[in-house]
Parts: structure tokens; sequence; C-alpha cells
């Protein structure tokens, strides 16, 4: 959907030693959801330049990784998508800050959002030992953090997540996700609190 040399050019933003769970293999990932579901989104390309971008700035210890995100975006997409999808993807990237779809978002687009942020949260849900690893690359990722201020942050963190009525906002998420990520939850939040 973009042109190789863009591409070439968002993967190297997804690369460096600070990058534990955030590297490209994050947005190679949801590119195997989105290839399940591409032909029921809406805006298949907004979302698709929202998978490769939203975490193209990753700083863990920064609040404003998805505004920055979202400026880069724009900067590296404008011109090359109409500006409905680009707006729309901002939007998307935005939304991973609270992970939550903003209440004024029409009914069309905050379908792909929902199906986008389930996606991005799908990790909660892979297998026992891809959640290991998950659990790992957040914790390289904040590796000069102390071990249990890093515990009790992320403990607090997961049972955030855990709270929610549900962790996932589509029909789809719901179904695919739900179960096994609430597993996982429990029993990371369990190891955490140990």
């Amino acid at each position: 959907m973009l042109d190789e040399a863009l591409m070439e050019k968002i993967r190297n933003l997804h690369s460096g030693p600070d990058r534990g769970y955030h590297g490209w293999s994050h947005p190679l990932a949801l590119l195997d959801l989105y290839a399940n579901v591409e032909l029921e989104l809406r805006d298949p390309l907004a979302v698709y330049c929202a998978i490769v971008l939203h975490d193209a700035i990753y700083e863990p210890r920064r609040t404003d990784n998805e505004t920055r995100s979202a400026v880069l975006a724009k900067e590296m997409l404008r011109g090359v998508v109409p500006l409905d999808s680009l707006g729309r993807a901002l939007r998307l990237i935005e939304a991973t800050a609270r992970h939550a779809i903003p209440s004024n978002l029409p009914a069309e687009e905050a379908e792909d959002m929902a199906r986008f942020l389930d996606m991005d949260l799908s990790i909660l849900a892979a297998p026992t030992e891809v959640f290991v690893a998950y659990e790992a690359g957040v914790r390289h990722e904040y590796r000069e953090v102390p071990d249990d201020a890093f515990r009790q942050g992320r403990a607090v963190i997961l049972e955030s997540f855990l709270a929610r009525d549900a962790l996932y906002m589509s029909d789809w998420g719901r179904e695919r996700f739900e179960a096994t990520a609430r597993s996982n939850l429990k029993r990371s939040i369990t190891q955490l609190r140990a």
C-alpha cells in the first residue's frame, strides 16, 4: 500500500536498542491480523497506515508518543495518501493513547477504530510463550526502572485493563481475544504481585 522506500523509512523508525516489544515485529503482527479483516474495513488504507506508524516514536518514559507519532505520520503521508484517509489514520494513532473511541466519531469510522485498537491489544491474548516474551520486551523498554517499582507499576496497569467490562471493543476482538487475554492478565498480575 505504501511504496518500498517509504516502508523502509518506517521500518527503520522501529529499530534501535531501546525497543523491546515496540519494535518492527509489533506492526508485523498487526498486519497479519489486518490481512484477515481488510475487506471488512471501511477505510483499509487508514488502518494500514495507523498500524505501521502508531508506534513510530516510542520513548517509554514520555507521555506524548502517540501525538508525536501522529505528527510524524502526517509529515510522512501528506501527499502520499488521500486527505480523508490521512485524517482517519491520525485519529487512529492518537486513539492508542487511551485505547478509547471518541464519542463524536461517525459510526463507520468508530467500527474501524474498534478493530484497530483490538488488533493493537491482541498481544494480551497471545499464547503463553509469546505473552511471556511480550512482557520481557516491555521490561526491557523500562530496564532503568528498579524492579520493585516496575512490578508495582506494571501490575497497576494490567489491573486497570482487567477492570474493564470488556478489553476489546469490537465483536470480532471480543470473540477472538477476550477470554485468553483475561487469563494472561490474571497470571501476569499474580506473578508481579508475588
